[in-house]
């Protein structure tokens, strides 16, 4: 008899896990080691003429002293350019820049997070006439992490420290570590914007970042906020006119102190201290000083002004009281349209859908893809026709850059006129949208599309 042996099962198969990323490089000083920080118009001059005999785009970077000083200023401005290592400006020693703004003309700049340093640059008389934004690059390319660390252990496997980056750059003089750190800011940025640059062009996204870039350059100082006291954090705890009258009457004599001492506002008295005192109206002025927040030489110093400020809310006439809310400029918070305007809220249900869609096929945040705030105002007052000439014309109105629009037009024109004709995947869209939701793409219980999206019908 022929013995057969009983089938086993096969062997599991160990399958390797993927080997773990090699660990980054920890950058811990300059290449060409830290230099003197420049602080005359001799130093100056012959930076500027290095930076001029350099090859190549400059990086870019600058320090403020957010949270110690009033403002935004640049208080050290770090340059890198091949051919003329790196340079550290102290901006409040050296008046005039212009020898330093000549050199830097017509070359491109490249700074991580344009937005935040180009004020405080334009301030000091230093503007790029071409600009790479290496944050903008990474969010193009849908990076999963786009601080500028994060950014440079990904594409060149190196590690920059951050632990400076929320200390008083107004200090005089600037501690050893923090030129270290601050150089270092600037030692790697070119390298990382050609690797950016390589994968743009490689991902088709070339000419998307180009106009972004732009857009970023020739972007306007933001006017002054209308009642910025309104931004006290936590004042939507503040109900009556006249407790906000007290709150907004001690942020603007604290703000009237820290522009004299140029010294950040929450250093001279917390918000939390400020609605302490605006949900008690009735405060008496002596009391002030034994409040948490009014404390210490500093304040009391000018305990004179909180006790007017005070007294200036308590006393204000009933028609001269703040208003409880603000009317909004622009659309109203989505969470209101659906009792607002039932078919702007399946609008912007569907035309979110369709830009996230997008966003997902190319790789690409939605919010790059087109801003929230312009998927809202075009959704809130559509073009009269909605067809795709009048989205395109409309999105360029409202700030939408070429290539956006170009990339989202169509299907947008597809949803507002169609929503029964667009892509599958939007179908539901106009169904189920509960738009209470900023981030959700469901919609309001109740509410269908008409087929020309213009209006609603109840279910």
């Amino acid at each position: 008899m022929i013995l057969t042996p009983e089938p086993t099962e096969p062997a599991a198969v160990a399958i390797p896990d993927e080997p773990p990323a090699p660990e980054a490089t920890q950058l811990r000083m300059p290449r060409d080691g830290v230099p003197a920080v420049i602080e005359t118009a001799a130093a100056l001059q012959a930076a500027a003429d290095r930076i001029a005999a350099g090859i190549g785009p400059i990086a870019v970077d600058a320090e403020r002293a957010s949270g110690y000083r009033y403002g935004q200023r640049a208080y050290l401005v770090q340059l890198r350019r091949e051919g003329s290592g790196t340079a550290l400006l102290d901006p409040m020693a050296v008046a005039d820049l212009s020898p330093l703004a000549e050199a830097m003309s017509g070359v491109e700049w490249v700074l991580h997070a344009a937005s935040q340093d180009l004020p405080c640059l334009r301030e000091i008389g230093l503007e790029p006439d071409s600009l790479f934004d290496t944050e903008l690059a990474g969010r193009l390319l849908g990076r999963p992490r786009v601080g500028l660390a994060a950014l440079v252990e990904q594409e060149l496997g190196l590690g920059l420290a951050k632990e400076h980056s929320a200390v008083d750059w107004s200090t005089r003089p600037l501690p050893q570590p923090w030129l270290v750190y601050a150089a270092l800011d600037v030692e790697v940025l070119i390298e990382l914007r050609d690797k950016l640059d390589e994968a743009l062009i490689a991902a088709g996204k070339r000419e998307w970042a180009h106009e972004e870039f732009e857009a970023a350059r020739r972007a306007p100082t933001p006017p002054p906020r209308v009642d910025p006291w309104r931004r006290t954090s936590g004042l939507h705890k503040v109900r009556s006119p006249r407790q906000l009258a007290i709150v907004r009457s001690l942020w603007l004599a604290r703000d009237q102190v820290a522009q004299r001492t140029d010294t950040a506002p929450g250093r001279i008295i917390p918000d939390s201290s400020l609605l302490a005192v605006g949900l008690h109206p009735t405060t008496p002025a002596s009391d002030l000083i034994s409040l948490p927040g009014f404390v210490g030489r500093g304040v009391r110093r000018h305990l004179s002004e909180w006790a007017s400020a005070l007294a200036a809310g308590q006393q204000l006439a009933a028609a001269e009281l703040p208003a409880t809310t603000m009317t909004p400029e622009g659309p109203p918070p989505p969470r209101a349209w659906s009792d607002r305007d039932p078919a702007a809220a399946v609008r912007l249900a569907a035309v979110r859908a369709a830009v996230a869609t997008i966003a997902e096929e190319v790789g690409t945040p939605a919010e790059n893809i087109l801003p929230p705030d312009t998927v809202k105002r075009l959704c809130w007052i559509p073009p009269r026709t909605l067809d795709q000439p009048s989205i395109a014309a409309t999105m360029a109105e409202l700030g939408a850059r070429q290539w956006q629009i170009d990339l989202t037009s169509a299907a947008i024109s597809a949803v507002l006129t169609a929503p029964e004709a667009a892509p599958e995947s939007l179908a539901p869209v106009v169904d189920m949208v509960d738009v209470s939701d900023p981030t959700t793409t469901e919609a309001p219980a109740g509410l269908t599309a008409t087929p020309s999206g213009d209006s609603v019908r109840e279910a």
